[in-house]
């Protein structure tokens, strides 16, 4: 019997992040993408300017994806990737004149030490996606608003994901690309189900994401020092992947990128927190942002917030964007 964790699967309309217990199953082994096929992904780049055909050039900032080693998402969900062109062909749904505006919406109590910062978050998502991002009034956790349950394994309250994105989509502003709900609550979809990351509905534009169990004092380990910039990384981590799937972007299988898919923690743990050439041009051409402004308004982000590894990153693209822009 294995142990599925952060497994996304669809059904019509819905991508459910969970984990699962499941009996053992046969694949075929995934072989990463060579060059050419990372390439074709990307697409023809020749009718763009300059500066974005720099930016979706896969320089030595692009590690290729490698290998999946015998528990990774790869292994077990050998997925055909989503190159740009199968992206446009999706039809996916893109920000417009009157939605525009990324809402959070959260549930329960978020408490200081113990939790991300919500306007942190809220900022973040507001730099990464370029477009306006607010956080809405907390809505409390009661039982006339959301099913919940003691979980039998853990024995932490767990908040039915079907009542919220009831909830949600009766909430939803008329200016809002999507409304996505966040808590530091434990989430199931089903008493079936032992728990789930999150679930999203793409047509109702509505999702909910836990941060519960990002929290090593969930599973019982200690809080290290840096534990609030752990937490923060990768709150902030699932937050921009899942709000990026509302955009119809699928994992990636081409280089290391936040859009992996993630099968386990340290899998999660192991992504960067930005896009490969190939998911940067779909979300660029879905929104239309300025690549260099982007680049430095998150390399400010991370500095402050104490990412060196991706400010670091972010600053060898800038140099190189900058040059190109200057040729």
């Amino acid at each position: 019997m294995d142990e599925r964790l952060s497994f996304c699967w669809m059904k019509p309309g819905t991508v459910i992040l969970l984990l699962a217990l499941c009996w053992g199953w046969m694949a075929m082994a995934f072989e990463p993408p060579d060059a050419d096929a990372r390439l074709k992904a990307i697409g023809s780049t020749d009718e763009l300017p300059p500066l974005l055909r720099r930016a979706f050039t896969p320089d030595a900032d692009f590690r290729p994806i490698p290998g999946p080693g015998p528990n990774d998402w790869l292994t077990a969900h050998p997925e055909p990737g989503q190159t740009f062109s199968d992206f446009k062909r999706s039809l996916p749904n893109r920000p417009g004149s009157l939605r525009r505006v990324l809402y959070l919406q959260p549930l329960g109590e978020f408490p200081s030490q113990r939790s991300p910062s919500l306007e942190t978050l809220r900022e973040f998502a507001a730099i990464y996606f370029q477009m306006k991002a607010r956080a809405l009034p907390p809505t409390p956790v009661t039982n006339q608003t959301f099913t919940t349950r003691l979980n039998p394994y853990t024995r932490n309250r767990q908040i039915l994901t079907e009542d919220v994105l009831r909830f949600l989509t009766k909430q939803l502003p008329e200016d809002a690309f999507c409304l996505l709900a966040i808590t530091m609550e434990d989430l199931y979809p089903d008493p079936s189900w032992n728990f789930v990351f999150g679930q999203a509905s793409l047509r109702e534009r509505a999702g909910v994401y836990s941060f519960a169990r990002y929290d090593p004092a969930f599973s019982g380990e200690r809080r290290t020092r840096d534990y609030t910039s752990l937490l923060l990384r990768r709150s902030g981590k699932v937050l921009v992947h899942e709000t990026a799937h509302m955009f119809g972007l699928a994992h990636c299988i081409y280089f290391d990128c936040v859009m992996n898919g993630s099968n386990h923690l340290g899998e999660s743990d192991r992504r960067p927190l930005h896009l490969c050439p190939v998911c940067l041009r779909k979300l660029q051409w879905s929104i239309g942002f300025e690549v260099v402004k982007r680049y430095e308004a998150l390399r400010q982000f991370y500095r402050t917030a104490g990412f060196a590894d991706e400010e670091k990153w972010s600053r060898q693209r800038l140099d190189k964007l900058k040059a190109a822009a200057e040729e």
